[in-house]
């Protein structure tokens, strides 16, 4: 087998328009990981936003979660690696958010702290499957580790958050959006290609091994990593022009078509 191993964006690419796997996909995948393929799901959400395909696939897979910045397994929920933001990066993005009078995520120890509670953290909580805390201590938080922080605001607030808080964001901090509504800020060492990385030396694999499929900017990093990038139909151009393949859209089972073209 020429790859060994595949990691999947989750929306936009790996679930249909309507949030669902498909049973295509599930026998997909299920048949690859049998024939001997290391199947990862790449994601900004923590492993508990991803239940519902641990137990739809039925199978103890790699999860790169929080766009990288933790590897877990999903049943065992054994670590394979983590890394979290610099204390003082962490305490320089929540104060950003605080002037900008935004809604604050962070995520420590795979527990959700926001401020303020109200409807964006509701609203925050139902998606990633996690009751959303209050946060209280701000110092102690940041002495756990500090995943990575969002902001949650309107669509058209986060573009503009995008293009405008990059002065006051530390060099040693990267951020983007893993939907309209989010801005993620992460410690520079994580990005999706880094996590997907160290999993392959972990399984001793080469970045020629690799296969990544994506369809957002989130992913572009993992795209131009893997031996074959692979972009949705739906997909931005820009990831498009980037990939080594484009297969077909999210509901045309894209995920499925790369599996059946280039694994079994």
């Amino acid at each position: 087998m020429k790859y060994k191993l595949m990691a999947v964006d989750v929306d936009g690419t790996l679930l249909d328009s309507k949030k669902n796997l498909t049973p295509e996909t599930i026998k997909a995948i299920r048949e690859a990981v049998q024939s001997g393929l290391i199947f990862t799901i790449c994601t900004g959400r923590p492993i508990q936003g991803v239940e519902p395909l641990i137990d739809q696939l039925g199978l103890d897979l790699p999860f790169i979660t929080y766009n990288g910045a933790m590897i877990v397994m999903g049943k065992s929920r054994k670590i394979l690696y983590a890394r979290t933001m610099q204390g003082e990066d962490a305490k320089a993005v929540f104060e950003l958010g605080n002037r900008l009078q935004t809604t604050i995520v962070l995520w420590v120890d795979n527990k959700l702290y926001v401020k303020p509670l109200g409807h964006n953290a509701a609203a925050y909580s139902d998606l990633s499957r996690t009751e959303a805390l209050p946060i209280e201590d701000l110092d102690a938080l940041i002495a756990q580790g500090v995943t990575k922080v969002l902001f949650y605001d309107k669509v058209e607030t986060i573009r503009h958050y995008e293009q405008t808080v990059g002065p006051f964001v530390p060099k040693t901090v990267n951020y983007c959006t893993s939907q309209p509504f989010l801005l993620e800020f992460f410690d520079q060492e994580v990005s999706k290609a880094n996590a997907l990385a160290r999993l392959s030396a972990y399984y001793g694999f080469t970045k020629d091994e690799v296969i990544a499929i994506g369809d957002g900017q989130n992913d572009l990093s993992m795209i131009e990593y893997a031996g074959l990038g692979v972009a949705m139909a739906n997909a931005e151009e820009t990831i498009k022009q980037q990939a080594d393949y484009v297969t077909l859209s999210n509901d045309e089972n894209g995920v499925a078509h790369v599996i059946k073209e280039f694994i079994l």
